[in-house]
């Protein structure tokens, strides 16, 4: 991570802040953030995109990464675009004073008053993941009269080496409509069909956390020959191409993610490439980075509550949190790294599992973690949880939520207060 440091006194530093006295002013668990990397990343996407498409393209960021008023507050600053999978995104999207034009909403389902919340907030792109979904639009759209400009999902049959839940562009996935049997054709006839839709866009996405450069090459180049087909047999030629996310970053040392600008670089030439050989216009290009944008910008904050050692089994380090705040280990084994933050300057000397507080035996931030030594009392920090923690967090136990506050100009900013009690209890009928 970046803006990580040790400072006179053993303690670990972020963004310059002690990240004792961070916790010790705003509590724990705590999600931290550096809002000034968070905003350099978005303009390395934003430069490279206007850079290698002459300008002809948007970086959406994905929001399910991690969705707050002053996150999406920010991507509108930085003139970004805004993928969002729920009408709650959307909500939150309007409630910063998002361009709604500037909206991609995605979802492998979305209900009809989502639908039809998009239509009357008049999102960008609205995306048609499969024949059923389709058909819905396009009769809300018109008994509303108006027209709706969608993108169609397509599974382009990629297989990117990533973990097995996160791939998404296989033919065996709930997402979209595959190339291999025919349907992504038929979708494309079905949907030139409707008066209420116009078919602004094809999207795809292969998945998460992916390093290499290569797989995203060639998805746009199978894409491409898709939307060549389409014009060929069709006489359409789709103006617009989504190439999704999926973009990795370094969760631990031995992770090796291509840097932002190289990946759309060596992608755009290979566009521009194919785009000449098919006789196809360059499209508008969207991309959706999420995680690439804030997972490493992040860290989490944890007091050590307990400490158990089992002789020659193992030992415990019992954080004030767990898979309420990031339950990524419980869902995929997710890797991390931790430092504890009180003795940052010591080596680390220990095995140790750290887990959560919560009555799962499955609750753990990871096994076989070396860590320095460790007391009750100590305060750990959890690298790269920038993405998909505050996002995928409960109340499970009925446990609060934590805040999340930004760093930025020697500043602590809070985004999301820490959840009181009454708020756990706040849909409750009392």
């Amino acid at each position: 991570m970046e803006n990580i440091s040790v400072n006179s006194l053993g303690h670990l530093t972020f963004c310059g802040m002690d990240t004792l006295s961070v916790a010790r002013d705003f509590g724990t668990p705590l999600y931290v953030m550096d809002e000034v990397s968070v905003r350099k990343e978005c303009r390395k996407f934003k430069d490279s995109i206007t850079e290698y498409y002459d300008g002809k393209g948007l970086v959406c960021y994905a929001s399910k990464a991690l969705c707050c008023v002053y996150m999406c507050r920010l991507i509108a600053e930085e003139g970004l675009g805004l993928d969002v999978s729920s009408a709650g995104e959307i909500y939150t999207a309007l409630k910063a004073g998002f361009d709604p034009e500037k909206i991609v909403f995605h979802g492998n389902f979305k209900t009809d008053a989502e639908l039809d919340y998009a239509l009357e907030n008049k999102i960008g792109r609205i995306e048609a993941d499969g024949f059923g979904e389709l058909r819905r639009l396009a009769a809300l759209a018109a008994a509303k009269g108006v027209t709706a400009n969608v993108l169609l999902r397509v599974k382009p049959g990629v297989d990117a080496h990533t973990h097995e839940f996160i791939q998404t562009g296989q033919i065996d996935s709930k997402f979209g409509v595959a190339l291999e049997n025919g349907e992504a054709f038929a979708a494309v006839k079905e949907a030139l069909s409707y008066g209420s839709i116009s078919l602004k866009c094809l999207g795809c996405h292969i998945g998460s956390q992916i390093f290499e450069i290569e797989p995203f090459c060639h998805t746009a180049e199978i894409m491409l020959e898709f939307a060549a087909k389409i014009k060929n047999e069709l006489g359409y030629e789709v103006p617009e191409l989504n190439l999704g996310g999926g973009f990795g970053i370094k969760y631990t040392q031995v992770d090796t993610p291509a840097d932002t600008a190289e990946c759309i670089k060596a992608v755009s030439a290979r566009v521009k490439a194919k785009c000449k050989e098919l006789g196809l216009d360059v499209p508008f290009i969207m991309l959706e980075p999420g995680r690439k944008i804030v997972g490493d910008k992040g860290l989490t904050l944890y007091t050590v509550g307990e400490v158990k050692e089992i002789p020659n089994v193992r030992t415990y380090v019992i954080a004030d949190g767990g898979m309420t705040d990031n339950p990524r280990y419980m869902l995929y084994q997710a890797e991390y790294e931790v430092i504890n933050a009180s003795r940052a300057d010591k080596p680390k000397d220990s095995t140790v599992t750290v887990c959560g507080r919560t009555c799962e035996s499955g609750d753990k931030i990871g096994e076989g973690l070396k860590l320095q030594q460790t007391v009750p009392g100590d305060i750990l920090a959890v690298l790269s949880t920038g993405a998909y923690n505050y996002s995928m967090s409960s109340n499970y136990n009925r446990i609060p939520k934590p805040a999340a506050v930004f760093i930025k100009d020697n500043r602590i900013i809070t985004a999301v207060r820490r959840q009181t009690l009454d708020d756990v209890i706040s849909n409750d009928v009392l």
